[in-house]
């Protein structure tokens, strides 16, 4: 099975083939079209600014691209983001796969909590994907992030912080999640090989 990692100006590339390598996976990390296009799965991650992130996706082609492919794909924290319609950071048109669009958390009054970006570990809950086999209800995931894609019938799993909001988001053959599933340790591990069988 060949695994792209899709190369672009935002971060946490490392850390999403360390997970692979973990689970026994080779992976090639490419911003080559044919080598893109050719493999079994893709993976999108992203760290990073929407506005620059979509600017270098444009320039190089790869927008086009990432929204003709067929086999399936895992769009990452960023990555996940990119493939909304809409982000309100840098007022950005994304790639307009999944319905929806991304907004940044607002912080309840009165409430000092909560601190924006989330960032450490929270629970995932209503997974209705086979992306989530046997991850039970209410695992928890690790987060960073300050911008988050609103609750939609592409919504596949949920989690709350501010505001109930898209912890992950499948159509056809793309899926999103909002977490570091390379980083979220035995739940985000068994995510990353469910998707590794999707067919």
């Amino acid at each position: 099975m060949s695994i792209a990692i899709i190369q672009y100006n935002a971060g946490n590339v490392q850390s999403v083939l360390y997970a692979l390598q973990r689970l026994g996976i080779d992976a090639v990390v490419t911003a080559d079209p044919e080598q893109i296009r050719s493999a079994d799965k893709v993976i999108f991650p992203g760290v990073g600014a929407a506005g620059t992130a979509m600017d270098y996706l444009k320039k190089n082609k790869l927008d086009k691209l990432i929204a003709s492919l067929k086999q399936p794909m895992l769009g990452i924290c960023l990555g996940m983001q990119l493939m909304c319609t809409h982000s309100e950071e840098d007022d950005t048109t994304c790639l307009g796969i999944f319905q929806v669009n991304v907004k940044k958390f607002v912080k309840p009054q009165n409430d000092h909590s909560l601190k924006i970006p989330q960032m450490g570990w929270n629970t995932i809950y209503q997974l209705s994907s086979s992306l989530f086999e046997k991850v039970p209800e209410n695992s928890y995931v690790y987060y960073v992030h300050s911008y988050c894609a609103a609750l939609s019938p592409q919504t596949i799993a949920t989690t709350d912080y501010t505001t109930p909001y898209s912890a992950a988001i499948h159509k056809d053959n793309f899926y999103g999640v909002q977490f570091h599933a390379e980083k979220s340790a035995e739940a985000g591990a068994r995510i990353i090989e469910n998707f590794l069988k999707l067919i």
